[in-house]
């Protein structure tokens, strides 16, 4: 897994261990070897000791979501779009409310929702993920999650909540609805200037 460092591949295979559910990835594998390797080092060659970590999970046919929802026409019916939307929101309530400890996934995005060949989809993608208890705030100075999806009170003052998730959710939902131009078009929009929008300006099917 590139880019990922002990930590990270530790609290990805043990949130994945942890997280049994038809809305999560199903985690089928996992490979963790380190050996050496010959390396040129300030001009002279050295043997490095060198990890290799690898996670294998479910083959989901569907691809991401996030190659799904491009437009406003991207192919997807209501019906479908309703599914996952409720996919995702179920899966979201497994994490937080599933087990003792809840999992912040702190990176929900299009592109860590993986969709099987039926269109269920599944949250993938749990290397920035943290066990908290669940009526906790924390402080990090640490840069966490992917920019717009991340709520006011993370990019204001550092703090993570159980609500950092729900905001990123409630980001994919607008862009399933409208796509990414009508996602850009209402971003800005007032609560009631949305609902207006999304009555009046030709959503429904």
């Amino acid at each position: 897994m590139p880019g990922l460092d002990d930590t990270q591949f530790r609290n990805e295979f043990n949130n994945l261990m942890r997280a049994q559910h038809p809305n999560i990835t199903r985690l089928v594998g996992y490979c963790y070897h380190q050996g050496h390797q010959r390396i040129k080092y300030k001009g002279e060659y050295i043997f490095a000791l060198v990890e290799e970590r690898v996670l294998c999970f479910e083959y989901l046919q569907g691809g991401s979501l996030d190659k799904h929802i491009s437009d406003e026409s991207c192919g997807l019916d209501w019906d479908t779009r309703f599914k996952i939307i409720k996919g995702v929101c179920l899966g979201l309530n497994y994490l937080h409310n599933g087990a003792k400890n809840p999992i912040y996934h702190l990176d929900l995005k299009p592109a860590n929702v993986l969709l099987d060949k039926n269109m269920v989809p599944k949250i993938g993608d749990f290397g920035l993920s943290r066990l908290f208890p669940s009526t906790q705030t924390y402080i990090t100075t640490k840069i966490i999650g992917t920019p717009g999806y991340m709520p006011p009170e993370y990019i204001e003052r550092n703090e993570i909540t159980p609500k950092y998730d729900v905001f990123s959710l409630g980001v994919i939902i607008i862009r399933i609805i409208a796509g990414d131009e009508g996602y850009f078009k209402c971003a800005h929009m007032s609560s009631q200037e949305f609902l207006e929008h999304v009555l009046f300006a030709g959503w429904k099917p």
